[in-house]
């Protein structure tokens, strides 16, 4: 009986795995079909123009990458020092149980919140404007509970035995941390990066208040420059272009570009992943 019910419990673990495969492999499908035949090496390279309804989405994909790689400068370091110090340093008390409360809680707040704290912060109060250094600032704050806690619990998975050896040789804790602690962790450290990567890619509302422009046929110059991105691009050919079917295929292509961007970063986050792990064996 208990067997059977093995079985049982085996195979539709199986089945979901299975349909939530499908329906990834759907959606891409979808997007593929309907995407790849808008793309062209003028539309990588070009800038918008005719109401949107042609040339190409350069400016998009270049706002999109600085967006995502400014807010990781910015929420990466401050979310691994976080992690360390909640893990190594803070305890368990009750203030610390309840930052970790918060932080929790600040990972299910609405990305719009975050849109909206942004303008009043970034780029009203200090006066940032609609710029890169907002949007990424925002964006990052956006992640950084995802990194905080990633590495916290990448940390915990470090056996106590490094940390006593280490200072049994005379490392003090410092050296202890960053010389043997946070390289063995940095393998599942890097797993918040590329979720927060995916995540930060893809978001429409926080950049609408504080980076995203509706139109802008050129490149940014500098980090207070206001940028087009590819999240909030296809939201305006989707919803509110000039001319909505003729940008349908458009439309499409940028979806296309914006999923194969986030592929490529995983991807390239998922290589430093295998490289620190790699190294972390050998050592």
């Amino acid at each position: 009986m208990k067997k059977t019910k093995q079985t049982i419990a085996f195979w539709i673990i199986r089945l979901m795995s299975l349909s939530i495969l499908g329906v990834l492999v759907w959606i891409l499908a979808f997007i593929l079909v309907r995407g790849i035949g808008a793309v062209s090496w003028e539309f990588l390279t070009s800038m918008p123009d005719d109401g949107m309804t042609g040339g190409g989405i350069l400016p998009a994909i270049v706002g999109t990458i600085c967006l995502s790689v400014g807010s990781m400068i910015f929420a990466f370091p401050i979310g691994v020092l976080s992690g360390i110090y909640l893990n190594e340093y803070a305890g368990n008390g009750k203030i610390i149980r309840f930052i970790r409360m918060m932080t929790n809680n600040l990972s299910a707040i609405p990305s719009i919140v975050f849109g909206l704290f942004g303008m009043a912060l970034f780029v009203n109060g200090l006066g940032f404007g609609d710029s890169i250094l907002a949007g990424s600032l925002t964006l990052g704050i956006l992640v950084l509970p995802v990194v905080i806690r990633t590495t916290e619990e990448a940390l915990k998975q470090v056996d106590d035995s490094y940390r006593h050896g280490s200072l049994a040789l005379g490392a003090s804790k410092l050296q202890t941390i960053f010389k043997v602690v946070l390289p063995m962790a940095m393998p599942n450290v890097l797993t918040g990066l590329i979720l927060s990567l995916g995540r930060v890619s893809g978001e429409t509302a926080p950049i609408l208040f504080t980076v995203a422009a509706y139109f802008l046929p050129k490149l940014p110059t500098s980090i207070f420059d206001q940028v087009m991105a590819l999240p909030y691009h296809l939201y305006v050919l989707s919803t509110s272009g000039t001319d909505i079917e003729a940008s349908r295929s458009m439309a499409f292509g940028t979806a296309f570009v914006l999923v194969m961007i986030v592929l490529i970063l995983n991807l390239i986050a998922n290589a430093l992943r295998r490289y620190f792990s790699k190294k972390t064996k050998m050592n």
